[in-house]
């Protein structure tokens, strides 16, 4: 593999630009790239006060950035299996970290494939614990067992992350050593591929980056980037989450593995900390990125090339006490989406017409025109994409849902609709509050209107519409799969104490 000096260098100075003139005849080629635990408000183009993404940020410029993009389940293995299969979790049953998707369920790269495309796949697998093994839909295949690792020495890191692995990536079957930084070596391995690919076929690039989960580790050239900024993150006190009448399973995760007081159960553990090196890990992806389009450009493959970069799911940084994601709340379920097709997307439009990650697949396999998938929850959103048109989405909302894991006890089984003013969401199988919150007055989704009165109507019918579209979906049943991985209920008896059942509750 050849080194990325050059095309980092060319990156910097060559913008991403001509027109794509994609036909039956000349089908367009596509690069996707996934981040992993992107919050959809860590960009330069989202306003981020201090972070670098002028790469990321040239897609907006040259192409869409899709302002209102969700996923349906926020959580690794269960979005990326929703952008594989167009379904719900409810119906591809990827629901953890640790079990593989059904292999009878069809991913969208094989309807590619069909259609005359060659394809690979880069990066982050994640479906099925430690499995690497090269997956259907993929000509070429490059992954990593789990979690993988940033560095094969580990430095960097101050703890290990579950599912962390040490032995390389899985090329087409054998096993090569990781030699550098997760990012770039993936990076490297891309272009490698389209450099050397001697098919005239049409191509999908999936490029799925470890980076950026936790546990954050910059590369070396940009850690210590952000260590003076001032953060635009702040954690509510226990008092304003109890004024603002949040549930009992939310103050009660406040202490835990995945709360601000004991985050991964790391005594004084610091949400300042890890905002800055989520920041300084997201560099490289920029980076990346950069790389990619700048190779496009320089072979000529930009006129005829759909780019889109996308997260996996959003991550909380002290939102709601919180850190990781699994929520419905905004930090958790919003993600960035940018999309360049030139000639058919205008550049420079923020699109805001409601988009999930479970609409990715039909609307990648309709602008390459190949068929779509016989079974799929999502639809297509390239026409009015293309027109720069959100009114043609008739879709106004999106049911979300997240299943209980014995691993992580703190988050309980939730399902909601969410995209809209108004969200809703309902707790399965605990004793406590609804939550209902207006996002024009409460973007933070702090003031928990579930008992106000001049709402009662609306929750009612969003609580109809939830039960509609499960039941239009297929989903009436809870997936039920066996224990599997470490678990992790600990809490700090120095911290947040349990939280006291609503007052609401007691009878008088």
């Amino acid at each position: 593999m050849k080194t990325l000096l050059p095309l980092l260098a060319l990156a910097l100075l060559v913008p991403f630009h001509g027109s794509v003139r994609g036909s039956e005849k000349n089908p367009p080629n596509i690069l996707f790239v996934l981040c992993d635990d992107h919050r959809f408000d860590c960009l330069g183009a989202a306003g981020h006060p201090f972070l670098e993404t002028p790469h990321i940020d040239a897609l907006a410029r040259d192409g869409a950035m899709l302002t209102h993009a969700y996923v349906t389940t926020s959580l690794c293995s269960p979005s990326r299996a929703s952008i594989f299969t167009g379904q719900y979790a409810h119906n591809h049953r990827v629901v953890d970290n640790y079990h593989p998707v059904d292999p009878k369920l069809v991913f969208f790269p094989e309807q590619l494939q069909t259609a005359g495309y060659e394809t690979a796949f880069i990066g982050k697998w994640h479906m099925g614990g430690d499995i690497d093994d090269p997956q259907r839909g993929f000509d070429h295949w490059v992954a990593f067992k789990g979690q993988g690792t940033y560095w094969p020495d580990g430095h960097g890191t101050t703890r290990e992350v579950p599912q962390t692995t040490y032995d390389g990536f899985n090329v087409n079957g054998k096993r090569i050593a990781q030699k550098g930084y997760i990012t770039d070596e993936l990076t490297e391995y891309a272009i490698d591929w389209l450099t050397n690919r001697e098919s005239k076929k049409p191509f999908l690039l999936y490029v799925s980056h470890k980076a950026v989960h936790a546990d954050f580790v910059p590369a070396d050239r940009h850690r210590g980037r952000y260590e003076d900024s001032v953060l635009p993150i702040r954690t509510p006190s226990v008092a304003e989450m109890d004024a603002g009448k949040l549930p009992m399973w939310l103050r009660n995760q406040r202490n835990s593995r995945h709360g601000v007081d004991f985050g991964y159960n790391i005594k004084n553990f610091s949400p300042e900390i890890y905002y800055r090196r989520y920041c300084e890990s997201l560099l490289a992806v920029d980076d990346s990125v950069g790389q990619l389009n700048a190779f496009l450009d320089q072979k000529g493959l930009s006129d005829n090339t759909i780019v889109v970069y996308m997260g996996d799911n959003g991550f909380q940084f002290g939102d709601h006490g919180l850190i990781d994601k699994r929520t419905a709340y905004e930090a958790s379920a919003k993600v960035p989406l940018l999309i360049t097709a030139p000639g058919h997307i205008p550049a420079g439009i923020q699109f805001d017409g409601l988009v999930g990650n479970i609409d990715i697949g039909p609307t990648l396999l309709e602008a390459a025109g190949a068929a779509p998938l016989a079974v799929a929850d999502g639809t297509s959103f390239w026409k009015a994409l293309c027109a720069g048109d959100a009114t043609q989405l008739k879709r106004k909302h999106l049911l979300y849902e997240y299943y209980w894991e014995r691993n992580y006890p703190h988050t309980p089984t939730l399902h909601a609709i969410i995209g809209g003013r108004y969200k809703y969401i309902r707790v399965h199988g605990l004793w406590d509050r609804d939550e209902f919150y207006d996002l024009e007055t409460d973007p933070g989704e702090m003031k928990n209107l579930i008992d106000v009165p001049e709402h009662a109507e609306r929750i009612e019918q969003m609580n109809q519409q939830l039960w509609k579209m499960l039941f239009e979906s297929g989903g009436r049943e809870v997936p039920l799969l066996e224990d599997r991985g470490p678990r992790f209920p600990a809490r700090d008896p120095a911290k947040a104490p349990q939280a006291k059942f609503p007052a609401e509750y007691f009878v008088k």
